[in-house]
């Protein structure tokens, strides 16, 4: 199954499950938990059978009973849920009428749930709000021979798109949709710094969704299996985020502790110089941090300083960069403030920058986001950076393609194009001419800085900047000409504009004279 057939799914079962919804008096955050955890099932079963065949492949017949014996024992790091006869999707789409499928539904979870501890009181079980007609159709709609034959690892797919149609409803745990970032986002901060091993952790892990990009960078990179090439790490505040993590962890197959803290106040993972990789979209410009409590006073991850601004972003970046090891990475998000923040804050950027630790800073548009209008910034940290003296700065913010008249959203090939020039950034053969995009913007097939899009700066060019890392303070604006347009002819006109306006400002002026003498 191709993409294009799995994208066409997604819209159909989403098409169907939304009519569902518009018939009922659900809203749609009522509804978003239920249908995940539906998808969860489908999911959970789809990989079972595939697992299961496996290992009756590998393990020997009893001789005495003339069976292969089957037990939960088998699936331990198999990266698939073990099912008992009554969590089956399968045994659901078929209960008789007689049957009362809401409890049924909500004993299949439970069940889950007793059988893996670490999704224990994190699957929904509130299906008796749900009209038992409406239940029996959301299950029959995942319930399709198409649906059955689609491979479990594309069920992630389907669940992270269903969660992604829920942000853009307002359906989401926190404001407006704000756990969920980006697809796009988290696609370019995976392809920038490459989460192929070791430990990656998320410290405002949200949905999990970074996780979920790594998992498919492994998939598509690495040979290994993703549980034996990576180990990863969130931390998040919200509880109802932390479910829906937990659950897109177990969807994935991915192997993870995620722990349902304040970031702020705790590190409970203790990964302070560990951390292969850090990804991370934290809430931005979050206010009433107490700074003055023990634990953030004498917080080892703060050892720039703390910032005295009544916000948290600057211990979100130091958070990330405290985490890296020898050879760390780090990508993230962060608000567009950030960069030229002053005060006690440009005291903790200079010092970030003097590590030379700081790799690149990509500029965004202001319409990535689903639930409201917000320019940033994607940062990123490399602590085996060769050049320690430069830091790429890259203005993609005319580099986005319209979804719709609200939201943007990165091609394929942008991505593609960004990745390769921080890629050529570090050293590494590439090919501008390859990509469409790269070749309409380097003509010469090579890097360059380009004038509005991209410059590798220097130290001293920084410290002239009063140590901005705004891209737009350093890559300049390019001048788009209209070989078309008559410039000529247009400024006349504007001229003999100015001409008419002055002539009737003066006439206004002299008729207020007149009035005010006759007064």
């Amino acid at each position: 199954m191709n993409s294009d057939q799995i994208k066409k799914i997604e819209q159909e079962l989403w098409s169907a499950a939304d009519t569902l919804r518009a018939e009922s008096k659900l809203t749609a955050a009522e509804y978003k938990d239920p249908v995940l955890g539906l998808i969860l099932l489908r999911f959970a079963e789809n990989r079972f059978n595939e697992t299961l065949k496996k290992i009756e492949e590998n393990i020997p017949t009893n001789p005495r009973t003339g069976k292969k014996e089957i037990t939960k024992d088998h699936f331990i790091g198999s990266a698939a849920l073990y099912l008992q006869d009554e969590s089956k999707y399968e045994y659901l789409a078929n209960l008789p009428e007689s049957k009362d499928i809401n409890e049924a539904v909500n004993n299949a979870m439970r069940l889950i749930e007793k059988d893996h501890s670490d999704l224990a009181g994190i699957l929904p079980k509130n299906y008796q709000d749900f009209g038992s007609d409406l239940l029996k159709g959301l299950i029959r709609i995942f319930n399709t021979e198409t649906i059955k034959s689609i491979p479990g690892d594309f069920f992630g797919r389907i669940y992270e798109f269903f969660l992604m149609k829920f942000s853009m409803s307002g359906a989401g745990a926190q404001e407006g949709g704000e756990f969920f970032t980006p697809p796009s986002l988290v696609q370019l901060i995976v392809n920038f710094i490459e989460p192929n091993h070791g430990i990656v952790h998320d410290p405002a892990c949200g949905s999990g969704g970074m996780f979920i990009q790594t998992a498919q960078f492994i998939n598509d990179k690495v040979k290994k299996s993703i549980n034996e090439s990576i180990t990863v790490y969130g931390t998040e505040l919200k509880t109802n985020n932390t479910k829906l993590a937990k659950m897109n962890l177990a969807i994935h197959g991915l192997e993870g502790k995620i722990i349902e803290e304040n970031s702020f106040y705790s590190d409970p993972h203790n990964l302070v110089g560990k951390c292969d990789f850090i990804m991370a979209n934290p809430p931005f410009n979050v206010k009433k941090v107490d700074k003055k409590k023990d634990y953030v006073i004498n917080d080892p991850r703060l050892k720039f300083g703390i910032p005295k601004s009544d916000n948290g972003n600057y211990m979100w970046i130091q958070y990330f960069h405290s985490y890296l090891n020898k050879k760390g990475r780090a990508g993230f998000v962060m608000a567009s403030s950030a960069t030229d923040a002053g005060s006690s804050e440009k005291k903790i950027r200079k010092k970030l920058i003097e590590t030379g630790d700081v790799e690149a800073i990509v500029s965004i548009s202001n319409k990535f986001f689903y639930t409201r209008s917000l320019p940033c910034h994607i940062w990123f940290f490399n602590k085996n950076k060769k050049d320690k003296n430069t830091i790429l700065m890259i203005n993609a913010q005319k580099t986005f393609t319209k979804v719709n008249q609200k939201i943007s959203s990165f091609s394929t090939e942008q991505l593609e194009g960004l990745s390769t020039i921080i890629k050529s950034y570090r050293g590494e053969k590439v090919n501008f001419k390859a990509n469409k995009w790269l070749a309409s913007n380097f003509d010469n097939g090579i890097y360059e800085n380009i004038k509005g899009l991209c410059k590798i700066v220097s130290l001293e060019e920084i410290i002239e900047e009063d140590y901005s890392l705004s891209p737009g303070r350093h890559v300049g604006f390019k001048i788009e000409i209209d070989k078309n347009f008559d410039y000529q002819k247009r400024i006349s006109e504007i001229n003999s504009e100015l001409d008419t306006l002055k002539q009737k400002s003066n006439e206004l002026i002299n008729d207020i004279k007149k009035n005010t003498q006759k007064q």
